[in-house]
């Protein structure tokens, strides 16, 4: 067996499975952490010296969440933890990582990649303005930082999180001025067969948004988001239309939105798996077969960075990945293990297509975006800069529009307006949003330091 360790990436709920079960093998891996402390998002845990309960941070899934942090805490002992370090790049020698200012060039005899999601944004009219933020972002706001992104929040988007998301804000003490939903009632309704496959999950997520209509939250399904309004020192409000065509102005003071998940494969990219386009979520994600092996034989994926199934789905994914390995290199994994987990997950992805049914990605917004709205923040690029790339420049594939009028070109290198970028670019041509491509991937993953020093 070779001597560099096996490196687990992430320390959510599939990294954290993966760890596990590698170390009932006998293995010693290497935990990379781009957070202080191991969760992932979903089970992001609290910095030290805060005290809310597991009941308000984390409502019906406490439980998972607690067992989840409690078995880490107990590897520990077995494993080597890095917290705090993002992993940038990729060399002949191994993995590029930083913490602070400290780049380290990590070995490796093979990679468990579970990086999972972030948010998947929509632009629109305004949403530069401060106090705009991500679900996700909201999230970290109240786990990490114990605070809110204001006292009346509009939360706007589609998917499982919105609820999730304006529910735990009135945990805290703040009531949503409006949960906004780009989905109808009709497409949910669509989606309910295959999530009925996870009764417990559908009546967990009916629960949050009752207690929001019974806390005096309007909830709003089938909108179409117009525009957010505000000065320079924030939000103001949001305008938005209903299913009928009747606009509406809601006032607020920060709005914070997302329409599902997008999967996090840049490192994936870096190492060269192969890719496919996955039009049930209509992202690009890295090919695996059912037990997470990619294309490359030292590199496997795991929970939401590859197929996007949520937390309870990436732990079993996490097992997976690991049994997948164990077996790769000879290694005695129980022939029920296997097949448990993979009629496990056969579920999970199941209720994962519902979802993607029930809270479809709403393209369209994309396309009617007017020309002047701003879609990559990095580099002040704008939805008619895009269109003029794919029509006056010829821009069949987003990698040449990018190159001509450089959206995704900035910091965040497309993860915020990558995928509706693609969609303005395969509008604008009147093509299949499968054939523009995806944004390549290029080091340094994150913004590195110009103070960085390398050590071995």
């Amino acid at each position: 067996m070779a001597a560099e360790p096996v490196i687990i990436v992430g320390a959510g709920p599939a990294g954290t499975r993966a760890a596990q079960r590698l170390v009932s093998a006998g293995l010693h891996p290497v935990v990379v952490d781009e957070n202080d402390r191991q969760g992932g998002q979903i089970y992001r845990r609290q910095p030290p010296g805060f005290h809310r309960s597991h009941k308000k941070l984390y409502g019906t899934e406490a439980g998972r969440a607690r067992s989840l942090h409690d078995d880490f805490d107990a590897l520990l002992p077995s494993i080597g933890y890095i917290p705090g370090t993002t992993v940038w790049g990729v060399s002949d020698e191994g993995l590029l990582t930083m913490r602070g200012s400290e780049v380290t060039i990590l070995p490796f005899s093979a990679i468990i990649i579970a990086s999972g999601a972030t948010d998947r944004i929509m632009p629109l009219p305004g949403w530069t303005t401060p106090g705009v933020y991500s679900l996700g972002a909201s999230q970290i706001a109240l786990k990490a930082q114990a605070c809110t992104i204001g006292r009346r929040p509009v939360f706007m988007g589609t998917g499982p999180l919105l609820y999730l998301v304006a529910w735990q804000y009135l945990q805290a003490g703040v009531k949503p001025a409006a949960v906004l939903d780009t989905s109808s009632l009709a497409t949910r309704l669509r989606g309910l067969r295959g999530m009925a496959v996870r009764p417990r999950a559908v009546t967990n997520g009916l629960r949050y948004m009752a207690a929001l209509a019974r806390a005096g939250v309007p909830l709003r399904s089938g909108i179409t988001p117009c525009r957010i309004e505000g000065q320079e020192a924030g939000v103001t409000a949001v305008i938005w239309q209903d299913a009928k065509g009747t606009l509406h102005r809601t006032a607020c003071d920060s709005a914070g939105m997302g329409y599902g998940l997008r999967s996090e494969t840049q490192l994936a990219d870096l190492l060269k798996c192969e890719f496919i386009y996955d039009t049930r979520f209509s992202q690009w994600r890295p090919k695996t077969d059912p037990d997470g092996r990619s294309s490359r034989a030292d590199v496997y994926l795991a929970g939401d960075g590859v197929i996007l199934r949520g937390a309870d789905a990436a732990e079993a994914a996490g097992k997976l990945a690991a049994c997948a390995l164990l077996q790769d290199r000879k290694i005695p994994v129980p022939g029920e293990e296997i097949l448990g987990l993979r009629e496990t997950l056969n579920t999970m992805t199941s209720f994962a297509d519902g979802l993607a049914k029930a809270f479809p990605w709403p393209a369209r917004l994309a396309a009617a975006l007017p020309d002047d709205t701003v879609v990559c923040r990095c580099e002040n690029v704008t939805a008619g800069d895009i269109r003029h790339a794919a029509t006056a420049y010829d821009s069949p594939e987003i990698n040449r529009a990018k190159a001509l009028a450089r959206p995704g070109m900035g910091r965040c290198q497309g993860r915020m307006c990558g995928l509706a970028a693609t969609e303005i670019l395969a509008a604008a041509r009147g093509e299949p949003v499968a054939s523009a491509g995806r944004i390549r991937t290029a080091a340094p993953l994150k913004p590195l330091p110009l103070d960085c020093k390398v050590t071995s």
